[in-house]
């Protein structure tokens, strides 16, 4: 596999995905789940716990943007390859996220050779009802040089 391929079957990739997003120490730290992932698209979600909420109960921001930056990234990552980093994104916090589990859904917008623009909902999940949207977010993908390489 070259440095922008990924495996074409679907299942493959899912498995990659779970690779790289557990090679990340403050992922594991969150317990992030690569949940979804496909050509322009990933999903990814944590468990809300009490440790990841500020003084009012709510997500910490800084979580929601955790999870939208990551979930921004393998999108990304899905069309331009694995070697990629978040070049910028901006956020919009919609509502307080307060309940089970914190999912970000990325779709990537428009890709090219070394940059693609994706776009995120972060949502909050709890089985006693629908999802709320909580937050939106828009970032800028961009193809890096591994170390070493």
């Amino acid at each position: 596999m070259t440095d922008r391929s990924l495996p074409e079957d679907p299942e493959a990739l899912l498995r990659l995905g779970r690779e790289l997003l557990a090679a990340q120490p403050f992922s594991t730290l969150l317990e992030a789940r690569l949940d979804g992932f496909g050509p322009g698209r990933a999903e990814l979600s944590l468990p809300l716990g009490p440790s990841l909420l500020q003084q009012y109960g709510h997500a910490h921001g800084g979580v929601i943007g955790y999870l939208a930056d990551n979930a921004m990234t393998f999108a990304g990552g899905s069309v331009l390859g694995p070697a990629v980093a978040t070049v910028g994104f901006s956020i919009n916090y919609l509502r307080p996220a307060q309940g089970e589990r914190l999912v970000a859904e990325a779709r990537v917008v428009n890709g090219g050779r070394r940059l693609a623009v994706v776009r995120c909902d972060v949502s909050v999940r709890d089985p006693a009802g629908p999802p709320t949207l909580c937050a939106v977010a828009q970032g800028t993908i961009a193809t890096v040089d591994r170390p070493g390489s």
